[in-house]
């Protein structure tokens, strides 16, 4: 009793006593952060022309690295696939999966991990050969579609079908890079996945503007950086470091103007964020300047949005749900207080 009374008349000390262990002493330990990322989508975690690994998920990646170690470049990618993203996470070969992993009952509760947070807000849709000459899903009755069985996409699309008094004919594929591989051969009419996914698919097709990306979203697909269940300390680190890159898109913060907000700010989250007021830092078991560093690594959430996958690259994503909240979006941080 008389710690919990401490604890709630003096919570910083408490908090700050808790913090650092587990994984991120092995990463401050180990000195490299092992995240686990896509073997290979262009906008979110691909390897570019200079053999260098780029994209969405892997500026995720490179933050975390530079708020723990203060290297943004201290990060050993690990490809990752459907099939064995989770086995490598829960076995220790990651400590961070940034890979369109959705936030699902059954990937938190049934797989045993933990979600860090929403870093994009997704959907299941549909891709089609212009040719094909259909506008919406309900238009697919008895097409070929490529699915992967046993999957959440698979439970989408029959769930989806069910519902429209529609039917389809399924095309086991065994990945997504089968699956592109077989439509595009025409062996399958319609390439299902996350929207995201499939636009980024397409920007790599030799004619992106001969499909057609449906309107039509299927399904909510959350997607987020995932973590081991049990170890607070770790999640914690993950999660404040994304919600730092979108608290700073919010706060006007960028990778250009940081240093000087950070000396003339008279916001007090803005002080908070940046460490020239409170404890924040400490609390995780990391330094003042760690939300400095993730920030500088690649710019706040909207930076990376649109350095990565915004409408001006190839892929060509608009904001939409992933604007602001105060935009008329979903995107959301808790703040820094």
């Amino acid at each position: 009793m008389l710690r919990l009374f401490l604890c709630a008349t003096a919570f910083l000390a408490c908090a700050v006593g808790g913090a650092s262990a587990g994984t991120l002493k092995d990463v401050k330990d180990r000195e490299v952060l092992n995240c686990g990322v896509n073997s290979g989508l262009i906008g979110f975690a691909s390897r570019d022309s200079r053999d260098e690994w780029a994209g969405f998920d892997v500026d995720l990646c490179r933050a975390i690295a530079a708020a723990v170690l203060g290297d943004p470049s201290a990060v050993e990618f690990v490809e990752t696939t459907n099939r064995t993203r989770f086995t490598l996470l829960l076995g220790g070969d990651l400590d961070v999966l940034a890979r369109n992993t959705t936030w699902s009952f059954a990937t938190d509760v049934g797989v045993k991990v933990d979600f860090a947070g929403i870093n994009y807000y997704d959907g299941q849709r549909f891709m089609v050969p212009k040719t094909l000459g259909v506008s919406s899903p309900t238009e697919l009755n008895g097409k070929r579609v490529c699915v992967q069985p046993d999957t959440k996409t698979a439970m989408n699309l029959d769930e989806y079908f069910a519902r429209n008094n529609i039917t389809y004919e399924p095309v086991a594929v065994e990945s997504t890079a089968q699956a592109q591989t077989f439509y595009l051969e025409g062996e399958c009419e319609v390439f299902t996945g996350d929207a995201s996914e499939l636009a980024a698919i397409r920007a790599a097709f030799k004619a992106p503007g001969d499909h057609l990306l449906l309107d039509d979203v299927i399904s909510k697909e959350p997607l987020g950086p995932v973590v081991r269940h049990g170890d607070d300390e770790w999640a914690d680190v993950v999660r404040w470091v994304l919600n730092a890159l979108i608290s700073a898109e919010e706060l006007g913060v960028t990778s250009v103007n940081i240093d000087e907000m950070r000396e003339s700010t008279d916001n007090p989250e803005i002080a908070r964020l940046l460490g020239t007021s409170g404890l924040m830092g400490e609390m995780l078991g990391l330094d003042a300047d760690w939300a400095v560093r993730a920030i500088k690594a690649g710019g706040n959430y909207g930076e990376i949005f649109a350095r990565n996958i915004g409408e001006t690259t190839p892929i060509g994503l608009s904001r939409g749900l992933n604007l602001q909240w105060t935009d008329g979006g979903l995107l959301y941080s808790p703040p820094f207080r």
